[in-house]
């Protein structure tokens, strides 16, 4: 297949791995149907058709077949980790009180907390269906795993998202929890099935643990930095009362009146007009979201080092632009 430079990364990957999403497309349709509760498709397919990039599912296609596998499992591995997405979405909205995603109506909003919180619940218990048929019970674990550290990293972000004494090292404990940890099993199971040895599912892991803590990095700088591939408006983090890597680094080098300033307007709530500018400019002072851009880079680079000790493929190449692109937006 001839590769279109123009083409985003994430694009050329979808294209050569069409037909295995094809696959994943259809098995997702026919494992969120419910024979008895009609509403559990018309919330799942509300969220799933909505236009998302389905970067999860790809990276366990990704790894499978740049890992040589022949089977049909990293089809239901692929449905497996987009169900474990969709339920923590639609348990995200729910808790965050969200209105839109991807540029739509929430689920909660048109229809209600409660659908919402029983639709994601319905999903996961699908996904374990689905990771159950591999018939392997490594990829079971990891997953498994996975889902208990996604809902850890949730709660976990619940007690310290306003709490001013959150340290980079939480910060980045939610980050593997809520982010990176669904990217790095991803990648792993890919290599799991294909049989390949530990060293090489070591790096499947590393390069989607890395990969994922720089999406969460970067999607937190755009915030106040503002791009349209976010499809948030800058200072939404600020105005939710979000502390995140940015905001934790300028809290750490702050005088007394500015982490005054922090505290109520992130701690209390008490947000006035203007109180977003001022935020920038000490983001700026700082050299914060300077900071937190080379930290973004510093993972990709590790990313980039795990997928150098994989095999070359044409889907290696992919790979490593797709990692590239991640800070693309920053740099």
């Amino acid at each position: 297949m001839l590769d279109k430079p123009s083409q985003k990364p994430h694009d050329r990957l979808a294209e050569i791995l069409s037909e295995d999403m094809v696959e994943v497309n259809a098995l997702i349709h026919t494992r969120m149907a419910s024979k008895h509760a009609p509403r559990i498709p018309e919330v799942t397919a509300h969220l799933v058709e909505a236009g998302g990039k389905r970067l999860r599912p790809m990276l366990t296609l990704a790894a499978a077949r740049m890992c040589g596998y022949e089977g049909d499992n990293h089809v239901k591995l692929a449905a497996t980790v987009e169900f474990i997405h969709t339920a923590t979405l639609l348990h995200d909205d729910v808790v965050d009180e969200s209105e839109k995603r991807r540029g739509r109506p929430t689920a909660n909003l048109l229809w209600d907390n409660k659908s919402s919180v029983l639709v994601g619940d319905y999903l996961f218990a699908r996904s374990f269906q689905l990771m159950t048929e591999t018939n392997n019970i490594r990829v079971l674990r990891i997953l498994s795993d996975a889902a208990a550290t996604i809902a850890e990293g949730e709660v976990l972000q619940m007690t310290a998202a306003q709490d001013l004494r959150t340290t980079e090292d939480i910060y980045l404990q939610v980050v593997r929890g809520k982010t990176a940890a669904l990217f790095s099993a991803a990648t792993e199971v890919g290599g799991v099935i294909a049989d390949m040895d530990e060293a090489k599912i070591k790096a499947l892991f590393d390069y989607g643990d890395a990969l994922g803590i720089a999406f969460q990095i970067v999607d937190d700088l755009l915030d106040y930095w503002g791009s349209d591939a976010t499809g948030k408006n800058v200072g939404d983090d600020f105005r939710e009362r979000k502390l995140t890597l940015p905001v934790i680094k300028a809290v750490a080098k702050g005088d007394d009146e500015e982490r005054a300033f922090w505290k109520r307007t992130i701690e209390k709530g008490r947000q006035e007009d203007g109180d977003l500018e001022h935020a920038i400019g000490l983001l700026n002072k700082h050299g914060t979201l300077e900071a937190t851009r080379a930290e973004a880079n510093d993972w990709i680079a590790k990313a980039r080092a795990a997928l150098a000790t994989l095999p070359e493929h044409p889907i290696r190449g992919m790979l490593d632009d797709l990692a590239d692109y991640v800070v693309a937006r920053v740099n």
